[in-house]
């Protein structure tokens, strides 16, 4: 199975990605709360083949290295922002006594699904944007 080892960072131009799509203007509002929640906080766009084995393109944010369960950690950001063919995906990397932190803020983000460490939505009004700037903060301040 593919996972982030898959990934690879780019030198690709975060802003220029965001705006190119066909959800460029929720995922410009998911980035301005991400960054409103991170100042400062670096963000990389990485490339490659994620889990399920699909070609997938990530706006990271945050440099953490991850444990694996066997092996060396890896490189990996702390919370992922990626466009689906038919959603929007917040990936947290974070974890607070014991339990990602999507799964501690899923009743407060809005009309959204919450797996392991994903949050998926479709559009802007099903997300609470400042909900997300808060949960951003706090997976900063754990890591």
């Amino acid at each position: 199975m593919a996972g982030p080892e898959s990934m690879r960072r780019t030198d690709d131009d975060v802003d220029a990605f965001l705006a190119a799509g066909p959800r460029a203007e929720l995922l410009l509002a998911v980035d301005a709360a991400l960054r409103a929640g991170m100042p400062g906080v670096s963000r990389t766009l990485w490339r490659g083949v994620f889990w399920g084995g699909t070609e997938q393109a990530i706006v990271g944010y945050g440099d953490i290295a991850q444990p694996r369960p066997r092996g060396e950690p890896v490189e990996w950001f702390l919370i992922g922002l990626a466009e689906q063919k038919n959603h929007v995906s917040l990936y947290v990397n974070a974890v607070a006594d014991g339990a990602y932190l999507a799964h501690r803020y899923a009743d407060r983000l809005g009309r959204v699904k919450v797996g392991a460490a994903a949050v998926t939505f479709r559009r802007l009004e099903d997300l609470d944007l400042d909900v997300v700037a808060e949960m951003a903060r706090e997976a900063i301040a754990l890591s």
